[in-house]
């Protein structure tokens, strides 16, 4: 699973900084204890057969399952899984004997109690239901949204949503076989993970049978029903594979003319992920589908779900959609071995899945796409992930898992950025091919099984050849926290480098160590070592040149340098790699956020990099001074001279790349070149608040909404969109939001509706937030408008004070792993230690035992941090910047 905000996908330029369910039964005080978490070993499911009514145009369906099963020992209560049920009948029928059940939802992550009036002895037996369920309106379970006046239908399972739509033992580690039946009114199109076998009219209702599926794990099910537009094809035979695997990409019907690129693509990369895990695709067939409300992707089995954005496009999408396309793509296919075939036992181990996905993503998207770049997004992603890795709140990669509550914490940056980030360190470290081959190692003594973190730590170090790996891997794998290497020369010329703990100014982070894979460069000359102890003497490379003390940006560390090694390493940025050149501006910042460096250094090195040829890398500390910008940090005499030195670096540039802001004006350029334009214009019309080019924009812009469509590219809409609801206030808002949701275009509704959110109005944000009620507006939308309204600085209030008074049906409902888990990041930008102790009075009793209960912690640490390092700060920062010239 991958999780993307889909209102910003296409808006390149950052922004200005429920269906009523049953209410579950519930437990008395005096109830009988019941698993929280891991079901115990009672009952061994062995097969499902699932027959479910599905209608999308209606407010429910309804399902009879039926679950082959092994009793281990006599029992008349059997724990399992269901959410929200009405269940008209539950039994259990052993040989010839049916048994009539009593069925009781336990609590509201939807553990149930199946108990019968004697004992069931031990042995084979079938579960049977029948029951009826509601559809949800946001990306969880069974989800159902109306396109374009046609319902359609998906399913999003994981984490523990299956529950919420057939009965069942929902955790990892119980991979059975799966019949699918689905019934529809005649002429819907149903998916599900094994192919279509038969359809036929019964009773009124399409009949479409599936395929019996290979083993599975419940939350990679999938079940899709509506109006659908295909495109078919098949990727030819490879040395791995020696039939043609079927492949479609399915869709809504407004999107049915874009759907060729991402059907090519998925060939393609199919292809290359084959070759390698040196294995054929693992399931009969697939099918790549969309949903206009999926923030992300799911890699079910056979059936990968996306959101549209992601998939629909043409081949003069925008940079930034296409390296998205072969990112996400690659990684939700890499799941269907590393995931599907293999999975984890249970969701403690879940970040092995997610971080080797998200390094297969990019790995496998950038050998896909040279000429896209995509390969440096994951290093981006990894030092990303370390702002939060740094906080004193928060866990490991691999952390335990007790209860059902705590599992939806596991889908964060910690397991998608810094896992992905480690295995590229460890990769790097052992050796590409060792590395594939410790993979493939792994893969064969797992198939269409389950696995642990240790089975793929074993796997890792029978490829090395090397005992020191392990331990390695697993110090950053079962540690929380940040390595900052601090660099000291020595009398004789050289350098001993201490490891400790990352922390911001103000922070006492505890004692931690790792072992470090220290890969460091001089010139052409690279040398690598394991840096186990708290200092050690290192031997340098014998090139020439500055001190490079992460080659290649893999390292995942932060590092600390003597004054002239800085001034070193900043003047020969032109000599750095995209990677190298990203761990430096990291490290730079996090100095400075640690009050050890200054932002006259950074912005030096914002001189230097933005000539760099990788776009990943050119803008890197422009951004670091705009976040300290961001943060509250400057006075009126800094925020000008922030605006100075964007309009001294970037405007020389735009006259070497032009400004055309009409629609295809760059299609023919090399993606790298047009994505240097779209950051440059983004640049300086932004921090630079350049007038004559906003004008520009502007006018292409009111062009665009009158009705030329070709007045205004894709690139340009995030910008263009915010500045006209900007300047026209609630009316421009209106009128853009009515055009956004009379729209279904991926490319247009979720940027113009993240624009009217991020316009910096309150007028408009207590009209989005407070007024807006237009029947159209789909639930996650609402949910995305909060999101930019608090994420702006001009309107958090507003967004604060209606999150406080809708805080229960926000973290409650269909909101799922996508949103409710994330609440409290909107709240990160907050700054100052007063705001924090108000939090944590008032939002943490709220948040107690529900999944967002981290990231507030989370969020109380950030915010607490910004006022202190403003307090103490931002005199001298301020007086910095006012001197950029």
């Amino acid at each position: 699973m991958i999780r993307i905000v889909l209102a910003s996908l296409l808006a390149t330029v950052p922004a200005q900084l429920l269906a009523q369910a049953p209410a579950p039964a519930a437990a008395s005080p005096e109830a009988a204890p019941y698993p929280k978490g891991q079901l115990t070993d009672l009952v061994q499911p062995q097969d499902y057969r699932l027959d479910l009514t599905v209608d999308p145009a209606k407010e429910g369906f309804s399902g009879h399952a039926e679950i082959d099963a092994l009793l281990k020992r006599p029992s008349t209560t059997i724990h399992l899984h269901g959410r929200d049920f009405v269940m008209r009948s539950a039994t259990a029928r052993v040989g010839n004997r049916t048994f009539a059940g009593s069925w009781k939802q336990l609590d509201d992550t939807g553990v149930a109690a199946l108990t019968f009036a004697e004992l069931l002895p031990a042995g084979p037996v079938i579960l049977a239901f029948d029951y009826d369920a509601k559809f949800q309106d946001g990306p969880a379970g069974m989800f159902r949204v109306q396109v374009g006046g046609d319902w359609y239908s998906w399913s999003q399972f994981e984490s523990i949503d299956a529950r919420a739509a057939f009965p069942g033992f929902d955790q990892p580690s119980f991979k059975t076989s799966f019949t699918v039946t689905l019934r529809t009114p005649p002429g819907l199109k149903a998916v599900s993970n094994a192919p279509e076998t038969e359809t036929k009219i019964e009773n009124g209702l399409a009949v479409h049978r599936f395929a019996r599926t290979l083993p599975l794990p419940t939350y990679l099910v999938a079940m899709m029903v509506g109006p659908f537009e295909t495109v078919a094809s098949e990727v030819a035979p490879t040395p791995q594979r020696a039939k043609p695997l079927p492949l479609r990409v399915v869709s809504t019907r407004q999107n049915a003319a874009k759907l060729d690129f991402a059907l090519q693509g998925s060939k393609e990369i199919v292809a290359l992920l084959e070759d390698y895990f040196a294995d054929g695709f693992p399931y009969p067939k697939l099918d790549q589908i969309t949903s206009p409300i999926m923030p992300g992707a799911m890699e079910n089995a056979g059936a990968d779900l996306y959101g549209d954005p992601i998939l629909v496009m043409d081949r003069d999408a925008p940079t930034p959609q296409k390296r998205q396309f072969g990112m996400v793509v690659a990684h939700e296919l890499a799941h269907q071995w590393f995931g599907d075939l293999v999975t984890p036992t249970w969701w403690d181990d879940i970040w092995l899945n997610e971080s080797f996905a998200n390094w297969m993503g990019y790995r496998i998207g950038q050998e896909w796409r040279p000429d896209l770049n995509i390969g440096a997004g994951a290093l981006a992603e990894g030092f990303a992930a370390m702002d939060t890795d740094a906080l004193v709140a928060g866990r490991p990669i691999h952390q335990p898992i007790a209860t059902n509550g705590e599992i939806d914490s596991a889908f964060d940056s910690i397991t998608y950025g810094k896992g992905g980030h480690v295995v590229a360190m460890i990769a790097a470290f052992m050796g590409d091919i060792p590395f594939r081959d410790g993979v493939r190692r792994y893969m064969a003594a797992h198939r269409y099984g389950n696995a642990t973190s240790t089975d793929f730590f074993k796997a890792m170090a029978e490829a090395a050849h090397d005992p020191r790996i392990v331990p390695a891997m697993q110090s950053f794998i079962d540690q929380q926290g940040v390595p900052l290497l601090t660099f000291s020369r020595t009398a004789e010329g050289g350098y001993t480098v201490r490891q400790s703990r990352y922390a911001a100014l103000g922070t006492t982070a505890p004692a931690t160590r790792w072992g470090v894979p220290l890969c460091l460069r001089r010139g052409e000359a690279r040398a690598c070592s394991l840096l186990t102890d708290e200092s050690a003497t290192i031997e340098l490379p014998a090139g020439s040149g500055p001190l490079v003390p992460n080659a290649g940006g893999t390292g995942y560390y932060r590092f600390e340098l003597p004054a002239a090694d800085w001034d070193a390493l900043i003047a020969g940025t032109d000599k750095l790699s995209g990677g190298e050149a990203q761990a430096l501006v990291d490290s730079l910042h996090a100095s400075v956020l640690a009050g050890r460096g200054n932002a006259t250094r950074l912005a030096a090195l914002a001189e230097n990099l933005v000539h760099h040829p990788d776009t990943y890398a050119s803008d890197r500390a422009t951004d670091a001074l705009g976040d300290l910008a961001a943060m509250g940090l400057l006075d009126d005499r800094g925020r000008r001279g922030l605006r100075r030195l964007v309009e001294r670096l970037y405007r020389p540039l735009l006259t070497q790349y032009g400004f055309d802001p009409r629609a295809g004006a760059y299609s023919a350029e090399a993606p790298e070149r047009a994505q240097r334009r779209v950051q440059i214009v983004g640049r300086l019309a932004g921090a630079g608040r350049d007038k004559e080019l906003r004008r520009r924009i502007s006018t292409a812009t009111r062009a665009f909404l009158a009705g030329d469509g070709k007045a205004l590219d894709r690139a340009w809409y995030g910008m263009g969109f915010e500045m006209s609801v900007a300047q026209g206030k609630v009316s421009a808002a209106k009128a853009l939001v009515d055009k956004a949701l009379a729209s279904e275009d991926p490319a247009f509704r979720p940027v113009a509706l993240g624009a009217a959110a991020n316009s910096g109005s309150k007028d408009v944000a207590n009209w989005l937030l407070n007024g807006l009620s237009d029947k159209r507006l789909r639930a996650s939308e609402k949910n995305d408008l909060l999101r930019g309204v608090l994420l702006t600085g001009q309107t958090r209030e507003i967004g604060y004070t209606y999150l406080r008074a809708n805080l229960d049906a926000l973290t409650s409902g269909s909101n799922g792993i996508f949103f409710s888990s994330r609440l409290p990041q909107f709240l990160a930008h907050f700054c100052s230690a007063e705001r924090a102790d108000e939090f944590a009075r008032d939002l943490r009793p709220r948040f107690a035992g529900k999944p967002g209960a981290l990231e507030l912690e989370r969020t109380i640490e950030r915010v607490r941090n910004c006022g202190l390092l403003r307090d103490k700060r931002e005199t001298a920062i301020s007086s910095e910047f006012a001197r950029f010239r």
